[in-house]
């Protein structure tokens, strides 16, 4: 018979990698945010109308009513009365002009205004003003 031939078995070892992540908690960070008011002055300028009346005397004799009418800035508006003669007459006794002037005034008013600061804390202790750490 012919010769037996001896078989060695070799195991092969490998190694493998296995990465898992998980979060740990590093540290704590409490936001505060506070509402300061101040009080400011502003300029505003506030438009008003006066009025000026003036009665202006014409004892003119009219044959209608005459309408109110403008003239510029100015409304006039006709006062007429009837007087006893031997007929009825209409006699424009006056007019009445109204004047408009616009006059402009500039008053300081109080205004409110809010803004808010913020306050970090990391684990109990006060964390810059700039902002969140890392």
């Amino acid at each position: 018979m012919g010769k037996q031939e001896e078989v060695a078995a070799i195991p092969l070892v490998e190694e493998r990698l296995s990465i898992e992540k998980r979060q740990v908690e590093s540290g704590r960070v409490r936001v505060r945010i506070s509402v300061a008011e101040r009080e400011e002055r502003v300029p505003v300028d506030l438009a008003h109308d006066e009025v000026e009346v003036e009665r202006v005397a014409k004892n003119v004799v009219v044959s209608e009513l005459p309408g109110v009418r403008l003239e510029g800035n100015i409304t006039i508006i006709p006062v007429v009365e009837e007087v006893v003669v031997i007929e009825k007459r209409l006699v424009l006794v006056e007019e009445i002009h109204v004047r408009r002037k616009t006059a402009t005034t500039t008053e300081v008013i109080p205004v409110t205004l809010r803004s808010e600061q913020v306050a970090i804390e990391r684990d109990g202790e006060p964390a810059p003003a700039g902002g969140l750490e890392d």
